[in-house]
């Protein structure tokens, strides 16, 4: 069982805290959704769980190493990590960007082995990529891109797959795609760790829900017990009604508090 610990983390932006005292225990099958308001400190998570951010305190391992002190090329085949942005700068064709997933394991895109072939077939495949094989990465729309960018980040195989708002730029069925591929990955074994926005997708495909607030974790449970009326008013400020439907539950903002 592969498992990803952050113990006491702690991460400074600039002169910022954006993240305090964090104690998260993450494992493989499981697929886990973070929330949490603007500026809760999601994506600094995310990247400090990827070995990208160094912490002021505290540590995060993978199953018992340091994450800091992985050699590169160890750590990109053992953690898969799918920026919010991610960009496309040549016009390479869709396969071949699809293909630079299979670097961390020392084979050339161009002339992949079986298994990096499989790999990328098995990916493109997923990301629902078919027919666009050929197509320049540079002439697709934002969300076909961000669906190629998750087909590279599968195609790596890694055990561990971090994806800070892989639907946001999605329309709604590559919405339920995208999240059906990444259930299935945890299904099969992965950890798969995903930042969202939509707490009613997050109730649905999650196993477990993280929940920030200020950078602070002020919940790691299952999405019944996290996304709660009472708690959606403390983090979010937002008057919401949350009840469960034949899909999952089904939360539904209402409308802001009065601050202060």
């Amino acid at each position: 069982m592969t498992r990803l610990q952050a113990r006491s983390l702690s991460v400074d932006l600039g002169r910022r805290r954006a993240l305090s005292a964090i104690d998260l225990t993450l494992e493989s099958g499981r697929f886990t959704v973070i929330v949490g308001p603007n500026g809760a400190g999601k994506t600094t998570l995310l990247r400090s769980l990827a070995g990208l951010l160094a912490p002021a305190e505290g540590t995060v391992t993978l199953d018992g190493a340091p994450v800091a002190r992985l050699r590169a090329a160890d750590r990109a085949r053992a953690i898969a990590y799918l920026p919010q942005s991610g960009t496309v700068a040549w016009p390479l064709p869709v396969r071949a960007v699809v293909a630079l997933g299979r670097l961390p394991h020392g084979e050339e895109p161009d002339a992949l082995p079986a298994a990096g072939r499989e790999a990328v077939a098995q990916a493109m495949a997923a990301a629902d990529l078919a027919g666009f094989e050929d197509r320049p990465a540079t002439e697709l729309s934002g969300g076909e891109r961000a669906r190629v960018l998750l087909a590279r980040a599968l195609a790596t195989k890694a055990p561990v797959l971090l994806a800070d708002e892989p639907v946001a730029a999605l329309d709604p069925r590559h919405e339920l795609v995208v999240l059906e591929v990444l259930r299935a990955q945890a299904r099969a074994g992965a950890m798969v760790v995903a930042i969202m926005h939509n707490l009613t997708l997050a109730a649905r495909f999650a196993d477990e829900i993280v929940l920030l607030d200020r950078g602070r974790l002020e919940a790691h449970a299952p999405p019944e017990e996290v996304l709660t009326e009472a708690r959606l008013a403390a983090s979010f400020g937002i008057s919401a009604h949350v009840s469960r439907e034949e899909g999952g539950l089904v939360v539904v903002a209402e409308s802001p508090l009065p601050q202060g």
